[in-house]
Order: structure tokens, then sequence, then C-alpha cells
């Protein structure tokens, strides 16, 4: 069964160890999960100015703002290690202007539970590629800010759902009941 502070000490002593040796250039996958997924985060911002333009929900408007700080921080930091790296940055839509909620036609406007579950759906894709960018990364600086990004989510996360159970907008599947089992 693996030890995760065995994991991390290895992670560490292998990060000492090579200190002195030339880091090596990325390779083309790691280059590519940067690419998505500051491309990725920078649209969730978008989403998340929508999100502040049709709620009145003083509650999911600290999340979206908490959101949008996250959001902020990854784009700033991977932003500027690509810059470094000399990887192109990502074409991204402008930012969405601030507009009162009341004046958002109903047709248009996102519900609270939208909101939240749209958020929901993008957290979950941020943190799969995350997930898949530590499993592509060769470097260890590379690996660690994969890491350190999916703890961030995973700890957003854990606010978002208490929240949604709260509120109710946590969607869950129908349960399960095997055969035969009493009920």
């Amino acid at each position: 069964m693996p030890n995760p502070f065995e994991a991390a000490w290895n992670a560490i002593k292998m990060t000492i160890d090579n200190m002195d040796e030339p880091e090596s250039p990325l390779h083309v996958i790691e280059v590519g999960d940067c690419w998505q997924y500051l491309a990725t985060v920078e649209e969730f911002i978008r989403y998340e100015e929508i999100g502040l333009n049709t709620t009145k929900d003083d509650e999911l408007v600290e999340m979206l703002t908490d959101a949008i700080k996250l959001c902020e921080s990854h784009v700033d930091k991977l932003s500027k290690f690509m810059k470094k790296e000399g990887i192109p940055l990502p074409d991204v839509t402008s930012t969405k202007p601030k507009s009162e909620p009341n004046d958002v036609p109903l047709g248009v406007k996102l519900t609270d539970d939208e909101i939240a579950n749209g958020i929901a759906f993008k957290l979950v894709t941020c943190m799969l590629y995350c997930a898949r960018g530590q499993a592509d990364a060769i470097r260890s600086d590379v690996g660690i800010t994969w890491l350190n990004f999916f703890s961030e989510w995973v700890t957003f996360g854990t606010t978002l759902k208490t929240l949604m159970r709260k509120r109710g907008w946590l969607k869950v599947p129908p349960y399960y009941y095997p055969p035969g089992n009493p009920q």
C-alpha cells in the first residue's frame, strides 16, 4: 500500500538531489497540459463573471468571488511559468462587463442552481486536468505545481459542496438497491 508521507519525502529528496543538475526542457505533453489548463481556467473565470452578473445570493457571490481569486492565482502562476519557458499563451475571451442581476432578462439569466452546478462541473474538469498534468510531468517543479493546483481545488470543492448540499443544489443520482436486498 503506498504511503503518502513516503511519496512526499521521495519527491522532496529527488528535488534536492537534482538541484545541481541543469533543468531539462519541458516535453511536448507538459507544454500541452499547461496550455490547455491555462485556456480552461481563463474561460472558467468568464463563467464566474457571468454568474456574478446574474445572482443576488450572497453566499453564491462569495463562492464566485473566491473561485475567481483562485483561478486568477493559477493563471498568474502558470502564465509566468509559461513565459519563462517560452510557451505561447492561449488566446482567451475578454473580461465580461459588470451588470446588475435585475437587468438580465429571465430567459437569459442563469439560476443559482445552474451557476453552482456549472462551477462544480468546471471544478471537476480543472481537477482532472491537474491530475493528468501531474501524471504527465517529468520535471519535479511541474509536478509540484500541478499538485498544488489540485489541492487548492480540493479545498475549494469541499466548501462548494457544503453550500450546494445546504441549498439543495447538489445533483444526486438515484440510489442503488441490489436485487433481493430489503429496503
